[in-house]
């Protein structure tokens, strides 16, 4: 590590040519103002909206690498289709790393920021893929006592995700919710919010052992999308809970309209009576992530009173204002070890995100393969 005054960063570079060049760059760390503090980043996730600046849809099979062990280079070729979509990130070296924590090393003169000398806290602001960030004050978030940075790393995108999940759902007049990839990080957390606070959940799946995973922390509905009788576990546990929400991280294919097409069936199993333009019930499909990047395909066998669009953290808190950002946070803050806590599979250095068996595993984006880097590791 250095003094602090400078410090490693993973930086993500598409050319004009179409090729992605992922490489570490030894970055100055800006003197902190008034209200900021440094942290030294000691944990930091690899999300899939990380991947998605990270590397997105770039073809790894084409990967090369070069540089040295402790500053490797990857190229690796972006299909032209992509470079085309990518035009206002052509030619910048970006860094990555929505969310991260760490403690703090130097502060500015506020008393606020002077408060959290030494302290163990969370960030969220971008580049996390760093030995050290320079943040405002309002952007970390004490940890609480006894928490470490890997406690900590994950309490922002998955946390107010799943709470914002069901915020909607709630806002929008829906009572009970699906969740697909439900066997994921932000799945378990989901589930474990909808059992405390007694909101209906089905949870979708593509395997056993996925379903095993949720059905040890409590979960009452889980279906397995690749079973032969999918549609009719859909369906009944559709009646069960009544959810005509879902929140699909899939994207691409046809699960939403699966799911879509189990609402109406549903639906019309309490119809009083029968409409030519089917179910008069508002079903609604939000698309928050892209784990199949193919089209979304939409079959059309559920009525005309539907919506599928997407839907994205960010614009979502905005939409809520500070008060209500204030109270779900508190709620991750006192709920982090329990509700919220992350598990991984694999800590890494910054140079072993750069290492091509390291990409091959986290680039799957597989349920149950988590990576956690640590900037300050080696």
């Amino acid at each position: 590590m250095s003094d602090g005054k400078t410090g490693l960063q993973l930086r993500s570079l598409l050319k004009k040519s179409g090729e992605l060049e992922l490489s570490l760059m030894n970055i100055p760390t800006p003197e902190p103002a008034e209200d900021e503090v440094v942290v030294r980043i000691e944990a930091t996730p690899i999300n899939p909206s990380d991947l998605g600046l990270l590397i997105g849809p770039a073809d790894m099979s084409t990967a090369v690498v070069s540089g040295s062990k402790d500053a490797p280079v990857i190229t690796a070729k972006m299909p032209d289709a992509a470079v085309k979509m990518m035009g206002a990130r052509l030619d910048q070296s970006l860094p990555v790393g929505n969310e991260g924590a760490g403690t703090v090393v130097r502060t500015g003169s506020s008393d606020a920021a002077k408060a959290l000398m030494g302290k163990t806290v969370s960030a969220i602001g971008g580049a996390m893929y760093s030995q050290y960030r320079t943040m405002k004050v309002r952007d970390v978030m004490e940890l609480p006592a006894g928490a470490t940075a890997a406690d900590g790393a994950s309490w922002f995108v998955n946390p107010l995700t799943a709470l914002g999940m069901t915020e909607t759902m709630r806002r929008e007049n829906h009572k009970a919710l699906v969740h697909t990839a439900a066997a994921s990080n932000l799945g378990q957390m989901l589930n474990k919010i909808c059992l405390k606070d007694g909101i209906g959940l089905v949870n979708i799946v593509r395997s056993k052992e996925q379903a095993d995973i949720l059905h040890k922390i409590g979960a009452k509905h889980v279906v397995d999308s690749t079973a032969p009788t999918f549609m009719d576990d859909l369906t009944n546990a559709l009646v069960e809970t009544g959810a005509t929400i879902a929140f699909d991280a899939i994207g691409g294919g046809k699960l939403a309209s699966q799911i879509l097409t189990a609402m109406e069936i549903a639906a019309n199993k309490t119809a009083k009576e029968y409409s030519r333009y089917g179910s008069s019930v508002f079903k609604q499909v939000y698309i928050y992530g892209s784990l199949n990047t193919g089209p979304t395909e939409l079959s059309r066998a559920f009525g005309l009173t539907w919506a599928v669009s997407g839907w994205l953290l960010t614009p979502f808190l905005q939409k809520i204002g500070p008060a209500d950002i204030g109270r779900l946070r508190q709620r991750v803050a006192s709920e982090l070890k329990t509700t919220f806590a992350s598990h991984y599979t694999q800590v890494v250095s910054l140079p072993e995100v750069l290492q091509m068996s390291n990409i091959a595993v986290y680039n799957k984006r597989a349920t149950g393969e988590k990576f956690l880097i640590n900037p300050a590791k080696g």
